[in-house]
């Protein structure tokens, strides 16, 4: 495994920020990582790791061992009348994973189609679209300690998921690289259909008989629709998270802006869309020099090309001080500022 000095970061990234790493390699299985990490040369440097680039903001250089693990695999480990169990390796591109699971008639991630990143960094994030989630189908997360190498896997309690959030993203921040996930997918379709425009677009679709494979490709369209390609315009997807307020001040917001949409979740809690309210606060379509707010989604934050990350984050900013002071509600991000 080759380790190299002043790499550019630029094409592991989907903002399309040139960052350069001080020291980088690339780890291909978990033996590979154990043994980078007992490496003595590199024991005292810090260490970052570097999944699909899809959720990472650089504002600076990493002055640091950036650890890009390409752990690859999709393998049967187990299946009954009702179930399959698939080991899949921490650097499979996750929409791949979709793709292969769609093509086999493996249901349950349908939903999350077109969702950038690893499988590796789907359960730090615990990613969803659409009314799922990914630790609806996790059974175990395998990870690698940064300290000691040692290799734990974590059941799905263990995980402890919440709304885009798990314990990767808390207590244990920094500390493990996920190397692979074990999911529980279902042979028989259990179809989430209700949220967004799914059933409106498989309509549109002219789809008369639900299949995962019809899900997919409507999630499919309507992402594309909404969202821009990272390929082309560098973005990082939704910026920030959908807020969860109060429903008390759901009501007095309601009775001010009628228009406001907000979704139940616990007993006395409503979420209420961050892009929404991003668009109400006059930032949809914002653009300064090479950096901006794309014109069709208010939740997307943008690089045109040549700009800085730390433009972006003051941008992001001064949107959430706009939003708090129109609606008094805080947004937080769903992007990492490194």
């Amino acid at each position: 495994m080759e380790i190299k000095e002043h790499v550019s970061l630029l094409p592991l990234n989907t903002f399309g920020l040139d960052a350069e790493a001080r020291y980088f390699a690339e780890a291909e299985s978990e033996e590979d990582l154990q043994k980078l990490l007992a490496n003595p040369l590199y024991k005292e440097i810090p260490r970052f790791v570097l999944g699909g680039g899809s959720n990472v903001l650089f504002t600076q250089n990493i002055d640091a061992l950036v650890i890009h693990p390409v752990i690859k695999g999709i393998e049967v480990v187990k299946e009954d009348e009702q179930y399959i169990w698939l080991s899949v390796g921490g650097g499979e591109v996750w929409h791949d994973l979709v793709m292969h699971c769609v093509a086999n008639g493996y249901a349950g991630i349908e939903n999350l189609s077109l969702i950038p990143g690893t499988a590796g960094a789907a359960p730090m994030q615990n990613i969803g679209a659409y009314g799922v989630e990914v630790k609806d189908v996790i059974v175990e997360v395998r990870a690698v300690s940064l300290k000691t190498g040692e290799l734990r896997i974590f059941t799905n309690e263990e995980c402890q998921f919440g709304y885009r959030e798990s314990i990767f993203k808390k207590e244990l921040k920094d500390h493990y690289i996920i190397t692979g996930i074990l999911i529980r997918l279902n042979k028989t379709p259990e179809f989430h259909v209700e949220y967004g425009d799914i059933r409106k677009t498989l309509a549109d679709m002219g789809v008369a008989d639900l299949s995962i494979q019809a899900v997919s490709q409507a999630v499919i369209q309507i992402r594309q629709s909404k969202l821009p390609d990272p390929a082309v315009i560098g973005n990082a997807g939704s910026f920030f998270k959908n807020p969860e307020i109060e429903q008390s001040h759901f009501n007095q917001l309601k009775l001010k802006f009628s228009t406001l949409p907000g979704y139940p979740t616990e007993p006395g809690k409503v979420k209420v869309p961050a892009g929404w309210l991003i668009e109400q606060a006059g930032w949809k379509g914002f653009r300064d020099g090479q950096i901006g707010v794309h014109e069709r989604q208010a939740l997307v934050l943008v690089n045109y090309g040549g700009g800085r990350g730390e433009d972006i984050k003051a941008l992001s900013e001064k949107i959430k001080a706009s939003v708090a002071d129109k609606f008094g509600v805080s947004l937080s991000t769903e992007v990492n500022f490194i």
